[in-house]
């Protein structure tokens, strides 16, 4: 991400009482535009730069075994972990739990210049801020040695921080309408991380960062033949509760986490090769929780205070509390997705994919190499074939029942509320130009209403039946792209760029103004899905949180608020910084000698 240009700071004034107004304020508010940018401090305060790792003092820690990637559980094939049942599921246990964290949150180098040393991890971060914290809470479980309660996940030291001790009793009774086996995940996020930075543009980026680690979360998940779901039918102050971000005095005179969301997580169970079917006794699955017995959990023992990030904070963002408070979901909905009890057969491609010994990447492989590319080379092009894979890698096939969905979109229950308008630059055999994915295909007489009357709406030639990705403008997209995107060469430079454009005050009205973060959730999710198609690909990928909004939204005459840019991202043959220096991840916790 590149660094916000110099502004003023200023309180913020709330202009309705009608939380989605709020939310819209905060939006428009927070538009870069050609003639300013977004409020932020203007410089960077290196002395006050905020800590990557958070702790808790006085926590226990259980440090996880490290796992050469050679070792069990063995990472699958990168391809295998999209295919319905080709991936074996494992038993929940101390080294699934490892290769889980590691996947999902963990670290995958440190880089070096000079004196200076700072870590990467497997999920991305706007600015390499981290401002996402993992939670998991822990039933009793055979073959898991680990007292129940609740854990924070230290991705420094790849460890579980005891954070408070359940009853195996209650917390058997908060996931008893769940599959077995089954464990609750939960993200957090530290504004201030992205704050100091950013400045008043933060909290888009922070959920940025939360549909990245809800999408590499998903995925680790997939790598070990789990299954995963959002829990969003619970409200926030029950996330707090659980996860203990509404507990002040661990977060005394220090900076506080936001609850952002829970989802349960589970192993696939009585899978059968021949026949592909889970067998369940309840085929309804809740996706709320027992207000009741969280309280009794909460109201349990806690361990550890939360160390300070920053040494001082120069200046307070009120409007990012403002949209926090405007987007709380407080409201409880007793939602519940079907689990699968029919006998799905399976299609020859799988068949063939569980008999190949032609075998291509591990997953592990991908999630771990994945980097944020800083350049790109301006000249490496990518087949028609290997662009229209990733377009439909990130099409959700919303009609079919959620837990059916390709992965990782079975997380989502919600139909999809983001399209890609695309700036292909260098892809053979498709002219360069404008082009439009519609990530629902319902959605088309809406978008077309929303734009520009005299845009094409071509099928793409060659395009595969069924992906609805449409022509839009034909030319050389490559000033235009750069332009918009503040001005950033690799907008332009690369194979192709896009911007994910959500359905934005429609959405918000009928959903509520707790739909705003969601919206930037599914806008990282599906760029952590091509973050990995881009490095499957042999190319790379780099999100760009910084683009001229409303400049964007003029390239096909959007109409008012009904559509917004939210994400821009880009793909190409990256330039590599010869001046760093890439160490190993956990090089650091191994014995010296």
């Amino acid at each position: 991400m590149s660094t916000e240009k110099p502004a003023s700071t200023s309180s913020f004034e709330p202009v309705s009482t009608d939380p989605v107004d709020r939310v819209i304020h905060y939006h428009v508010q927070t538009k870069h535009h050609f003639n300013r940018y977004a409020r932020a401090l203007g410089y960077l305060d290196w002395a006050n730069q905020p800590d990557p790792f958070r702790r808790f003092e006085g926590a226990p820690l259980l440090s996880l075994p490290l796992l050469m990637p050679d070792e069990d559980p063995v990472s699958p094939d990168y391809d295998a972990i999209y295919l319905p049942g080709a991936v074996a599921s494992q038993p929940v246990n101390v080294r699934t739990l490892s290769r889980f964290f590691e996947l999902a949150l963990g670290l995958s180098a440190w880089k070096k210049a000079g004196e200076s040393e700072w870590a990467l991890r497997n999920n991305p971060s706007s600015g390499n801020l981290h401002p996402t914290e993992g939670y998991v809470v822990l039933p009793r479980l055979e073959g898991l040695d680990l007292a129940p309660g609740l854990y924070h996940y230290a991705p420094k030291e790849h460890g579980l921080e005891l954070r408070a001790g359940f009853p195996a009793e209650q917390i058997a009774r908060l996931l008893s309408p769940f599959p077995s086996g089954a464990f609750l995940f939960g993200l957090t996020s530290v504004h201030w991380r992205e704050a100091w930075k950013y400045g008043e543009r933060a909290f888009r980026y922070c959920n940025h960062d939360v549909g990245h680690a809800i999408g590499t979360v998903r995925i680790a998940a997939a790598t070990l033949g789990w299954h995963m779901a959002l829990l969003d039918g619970v409200d926030q102050d029950t996330v707090g509760l659980l996860l203990g971000t509404d507990r002040v005095e661990d977060f005394a005179g220090v900076e506080s986490e936001h609850p952002d969301c829970l989802a349960v997580v589970w192993p696939s169970g009585d899978v059968k090769r021949e026949a592909l079917f889970v067998k369940r006794d309840d085929p309804e699955m809740p996706l709320f929780l027992d207000p009741v017995v969280v309280k009794e959990l909460a109201a349990g023992l806690w361990h550890g205070k939360a160390n300070k990030l920053s040494g001082e904070h120069g200046v307070h963002w009120d409007i990012i509390d403002e949209v926090a408070a405007a987007s709380w979901k407080v409201l409880v909905e007793k939602l519940s997705i079907s689990l699968p009890t029919s006998s799905v057969p399976i299609s020859d491609t799988l068949h063939a994919s569980l008999e190949t010994n032609d075998a291509g990447p591990s997953a592990g492989q991908i999630i771990r190499q994945r980097r944020s590319a800083v350049s790109f080379d301006g000249k490496t092009s990518i087949s028609s074939a290997t662009f229209f894979r990733m377009m439909e890698r990130v099409m959700p096939c919303a009609d079919r029942p959620q837990l059916e969905r390709p992965m990782p979109w079975d997380v989502w229950s919600y139909n999809p509320a983001i399209h890609l308008l695309l700036f292909v630059h260098r892809v053979d055999g498709l002219r360069p130009g404008l082009y439009v994915l519609v990530r629902d295909p319902m959605k088309l007489p809406f978008l077309q209403q929303s734009m520009n009357p005299e845009l094409v709406w071509s099928p793409a030639p060659g395009c595969p039946e069924g992906l609805p990705l449409y022509w839009l403008l034909e030319g050389d997209a490559k000033k235009l792209a750069i332009q918009v995107s503040c001005h950033q060469d690799i907008a332009g430079d690369s194979a192709f760029s896009f911007g994910m454009v959500a359905e934005f005050e429609g959405r918000l009205r009928e959903g509520g103004a707790w739909w705003y973060p969601r919206l930037f959730w599914e806008a990282g999710l599906l760029g952590q899905v091509l973050y990995l198609e881009a490095e499957a690909a042999g190319m790379r990928a780099t999100g760009i949180g910084c683009f001229f909004d409303d400049p964007v939204h003029e390239i096909i005459a959007v109409k008012g608020l009904n559509l917004q840019s939210l994400y821009h991202f880009t793909i190409g043959g990256p330039v590599e910084d010869g001046r760093l220096m890439t160490l190993p991840p956990y090089e650091h916790l191994k014995p010296k000698g």
